[in-house]
């Protein structure tokens, strides 16, 4: 089923979310089937629990025929993932900055700091174990998309607000409707 996404000034995306207890349960199984279908519909790069209202630590992320994201067309597309209860390790200090956007902040991007390198860990829907190492956009989505558990949206970690604004203004040549 396609949800609602909540949008930035909503309580409920500033609130740290809960840890699954049972990825096998049906009601998760629920919730990664509703994340999925509301991701594909808008064509998001991925989606987290907290954005359809849902306080869990689930993220989900790529697509798996990995075709190009209209909303990012020039980066490589993460492979299909559920994450679960997802543990992020930094490796190494090295930053990079990029332009991010988001569901529940529609309309606009901004140039948010990442880790390039990053190992994360976690279960999928099946409670099978996930741990992969990653860099670059791969990376960033991951970051972005944990980021909503903990109740960070991008705009917080903007550290120049000249490199913040709406997608039409700043990319101009992007297809229509990508500017979410």
């Amino acid at each position: 089923m396609i949800r609602d996404i909540l949008r930035m000034g909503d309580p409920r995306l500033l609130k740290r979310s809960a840890s699954v207890n049972d990825p096998r349960a049906p009601a998760i199984q629920a919730l990664v089937a509703d994340l999925f279908e509301t991701m594909r519909a808008v064509d998001g790069a991925g989606l987290a629990a907290p954005q359809i209202g849902v306080p869990l630590r689930v993220v989900i992320f790529g697509y798996a025929d990995q075709r190009p994201n209209p909303r990012y067309p020039e980066m490589e597309v993460p492979p299909e993932t559920v994450l679960i209860n997802p543990e992020l390790i930094p490796l190494g200090e090295e930053m990079e900055d990029g332009w991010e956007g988001c569901l529940s902040v529609p309309g606009l991007r901004g140039v948010v700091p990442r880790y390039k390198h990053l190992r994360y860990r976690g279960v999928d829907q099946h409670g099978q174990p996930i741990d992969r190492t990653v860099s670059d956009f791969h990376a960033r989505v991951v970051q972005h998309e944990c980021d909503h558990l903990d109740g960070v949206l991008y705009p917080m970690r903007i550290r120049d607000f000249r490199n913040f604004g709406y997608t039409d203004v700043l990319f101009p040549d992007l297809p229509p409707g990508a500017d979410e």
